[in-house]
């Protein structure tokens, strides 16, 4: 019964955030801060992951290729498929529910123990739009995000495969390039989307409906971790499900 009132309350808290909007002036304000918060201060934890994994997935294929007729383009073919269709949409997004989602959870939490959002309604504001529909927004802006992960993971594994002796640039371009299939991209954000708007919501649900002291929203930091995990896996099926299944 917990779980379809948590249900219940998710959903309604999306209705209340579109609703009555803040003054777009301070809208503004707050999408330009939280685009610095969520996405910008994100970029170097993302950029040093999607390298070095990158590099491994290259070194792991190469280690793995024993029969000799296998062309070495595989390493390339497979660093791309491994970093764009998984790696890069979806264990980024898990990473950065531990990170955003924490600080999003804990953000609001904090504000709600303090009563700070019990001041907003006092003043009129609703405080769901005031708080969750900016994050909303700026998170719009994680598939950059996602583009970075592509990027780098793919010219991590060219560094490792190539400068570590395990396929020439030439083979390695031309197993990136092998086999395009553009529709995959389409997938790859169509879904990076939706794990933005999970990551935007449910951290923000978690740290809005939390009651308590300081103690309850560091177990709401958990609990958004755990949450916003299991849905962006559970997404992460069903997208792949629908979309590339035929």
């Amino acid at each position: 019964m917990k779980y379809l009132q948590d249900i219940g309350s998710y959903f309604l808290m999306l209705k209340k955030v579109f609703g009555s909007f803040t003054k777009t002036s301070v809208l503004r304000h707050l999408i330009f801060k939280e685009i610095n918060d969520l996405i910008v201060s994100s970029l170097g934890i993302v950029a040093f992951i999607s390298f070095f994994v990158g590099g491994v997935v290259a070194i792991q294929t190469a280690l793995n290729m024993d029969n000799p007729i296998i062309p070495d383009s595989l390493i390339g073919f497979a660093t791309r498929q491994s970093v764009i269709l998984e790696f890069a949409p979806t264990f980024i997004s898990i990473i950065m529910a531990g990170k955003v989602g924490s600080f999003i959870t804990s953000s609001i939490g904090s504000m709600r123990v303090t009563e700070q959002i019990d001041a907003l309604e006092v003043m009129g504001i609703n405080s769901l739009n005031y708080l969750v529909f900016p994050k909303i927004v700026a998170l719009m802006f994680y598939p950059f995000v996602i583009v970075l992960s592509m990027f780098l993971g793919v010219f991590g594994g060219y560094v490792a495969g190539v400068y570590g002796g395990f396929t020439s640039s030439s083979d390695f371009i031309s197993g990136v390039q092998q086999d395009f299939i553009p529709y995959q991209l389409f997938y790859a954000f169509f879904k990076t989307f939706v794990f933005a708007f999970i990551l935007a919501t449910v951290p923000s649900w978690q740290g809005f409906y939390m009651k308590g002291g300081s103690l309850e929203v560091g177990k709401a930091s958990t609990n958004s971790f755990v949450w916003t995990s299991v849905l962006i896996i559970g997404a992460n099926y069903i997208i792949t499900q629908l979309l590339l299944s035929s």
